[in-house]
């Protein structure tokens, strides 16, 4: 006897999960990661001369949350949290997760509980917290949280990634996804293939489509339902240390390319994370992306932490002051993505504080 794979998935989980993940994807709007966690923050607040406190960390998250209502609305269609900020207050005494109610935009929460190494391996790494996530997604859904996310990362090395780090991890990512949707949770699937190392774009796009080959394998292995999900990505770029550069014209061909081999039509969308690309760079190649010919079966968008912070960040720099002058540049870059996924962005248009300025982190694991 043939069983259907999503037997055991009511029809009524199904269709909400698919209308959440179809909701993040809508034309023009891509999503806002604010999900870095305390220490993760307080890098960025240092560099902006801010002392990393909980109240630091409210307020610029606030700032973020209270831009410009209808620019905001219009291109951002959901925000990663972390779990501190989904407890947190606006001034006025909103929490933070029925301001953005407000606004049309759906809240998410980062649920990995951070990279830990992968013993057998050489400097590989894979994401813990599955023990508990099954209470924790039920609690972050009463809680307000529509989707989550799970970061998993892969460096590029003459030996790495390795088979078992691909296997491990993939398998990791579809547990997760699995236990996401039977709390009626949209899994956003991250697989994040870093940027370190001199590898040129060839290779990126042969460890991309090996990663995510073995990652969409793991998720029919867990009966995962894919039209419930969200695939976040980085895109083929050569690593940062390679003496050739390529094109967005030249990474659009790639990215798209690998995609069509490995990812299921089944899925909504693809969110981009920006991968430590300048907030112009990642506008411009998120907009090659679009612009390239050939099938594209899913909506092809931004997940954007360091991309669309950055200016925002450096022109606020903690004065109460310059909250205005913030959530201007936030503003700008959030229209400029908002063009970007529908491939309508004209490079070099939005003049950003930091708009050129290399967001990349060497060794980033956190």
């Amino acid at each position: 006897m043939v069983v259907e794979k999503y037997a055991n998935a009511e029809p009524e989980l199904k269709q909400e999960l698919k209308a959440i993940a179809e909701k993040i994807v809508s034309t023009g709007k891509g999503i806002l990661a604010v999900d870095e966690s305390p220490n993760d923050m307080g890098e960025r607040l240092r560099d902006v001369n801010v002392e990393n406190t909980e109240e630091n960390r409210r307020a610029w998250r606030q700032l973020l949350f209270t831009a410009n209502k209808d620019v905001i609305s219009q291109h951002i269609s959901g925000v990663i949290l972390y779990h501190e900020t989904l407890y947190q207050n606006a001034d006025d005494g909103t929490p933070f997760v029925e301001l953005l109610r407000q606004r049309n935009i759906i809240p998410g929460i980062k649920v990995d509980t951070g990279l830990v190494p992968l013993f057998g391996t050489t400097g590989e790494h894979t994401a813990q917290g599955l023990d508990d996530l099954q209470a924790r997604c039920i609690q972050y859904k009463k809680d307000g949280c529509d989707f989550a996310k799970w970061r998993c990362a892969f460096k590029i090395t003459k030996d790495t990634p390795s088979k078992l780090s691909i296997l491990e991890n993939a398998n990791v990512l579809a547990r997760y996804a699995s236990i996401c949707q039977s709390a009626r949770i949209v899994p956003i699937v991250e697989p994040d293939i870093l940027s370190d190392g001199d590898h040129d774009l060839t290779r990126c796009q042969q460890v991309t489509e090996e990663v995510l080959a073995a990652v969409y394998k793991a998720l029919s292995d867990h009966h995962v339902y894919l039209e419930g999900t969200l695939l976040k990505p980085n895109m083929v770029t050569p690593g940062q240390s390679c003496p050739k550069k390529a094109s967005p014209q030249e990474i659009a061909a790639a990215t798209v390319t690998a995609f069509q081999r490995t990812v299921p039509v089944a899925v909504p969308g693809i969110a981009f994370l920006s991968g430590g690309q300048s907030e112009e760079d990642a506008s411009v190649n998120l907009d090659a992306i679009n612009k390239y010919p050939g099938k594209k079966p899913w909506t092809l968008t931004f997940s954007y932490g360091r991309a669309l912070q950055a200016s925002a960040r450096s022109a606020w720099s903690g004065d109460p002051n310059q909250i205005a002058a913030g959530q201007e540049e936030l503003v700008k870059r959030v229209k400029a993505n908002g063009a970007a996924c529908q491939g309508k962005y004209l490079a070099g248009s939005v003049s950003s504080e930091a708009a050129r300025a290399s967001n990349f982190i060497e060794g980033r694991v956190y």
